[in-house]
């Protein structure tokens, strides 16, 4: 089974994450900010990736990079060479009011563009800018491309729970194995 685990400890937070890519989208996330444990739950039950991360820490701006940090870095490990993946992964997931888009490429080249079109400044106990930081973080610690546009939307929790699903979605995509692919998923032969 191909797992990655990761954990780290600064004088700001103390994290720990481990993951199952081929597992049952089984989740517990406790890193005392509410929301983030939603979206990781998120990104675990449509991805069928198993999440297990646990972090403590000082500040929730603290809390939510660590933690993206280190499930990028878990999920870096699981994957290992990357060889026989899909690698790239999409997905439009509708939310009620909010339609999402989500392309991504484990590529090992971290870029990341993001447009949730959010209009407050806080979704429950976390701020936006933390939302966008959290993904970010996951694209660069991942070493991965991701483009997550919401599309449009009137509730601000859909529009992030949309994007969550649909990058969750393409993850599943990306990081399944393709039967018919031998060694590199790539023309150059590396990645």
């Amino acid at each position: 089974m191909r797992e990655g685990h990761f954990e780290r400890k600064t004088s700001e937070t103390e994290v720990d994450v481990e993951v199952k890519l081929d597992g049952k989208g089984n989740s517990r996330a406790k890193t005392g900010v509410k929301f983030l444990d939603h979206m990781i739950k998120t990104i675990s039950t449509h991805s069928l990736i198993d999440i297990d991360i646990k972090a403590e820490g000082d500040l929730v701006h603290h809390l939510v990079e660590d933690a993206a940090i280190g499930l990028g870095e878990a999920l870096k490990k699981a994957l290992g060479d990357r060889n026989g993946i899909r690698r790239f992964g999409s997905s439009i997931v509708p939310m009620d009011c909010s339609l999402a888009i989500v392309a991504i490429d484990l590529v090992k080249r971290p870029y990341c563009v993001i447009d949730l079109k959010v209009e407050g400044r806080e979704i429950g106990d976390t701020k936006t800018e933390d939302i966008y930081h959290f993904l970010n973080s996951l694209a660069s610690s991942l070493e991965a491309n991701f483009h997550v546009q919401v599309q449009y939307g009137e509730n601000d929790h859909h529009k992030i729970e949309a994007a969550f699903k649909a990058l969750a979605l393409s993850l599943r995509q990306a990081v399944s194995i393709d039967q018919r692919r031998k060694g590199t998923p790539s023309a150059k032969g590396a990645i």
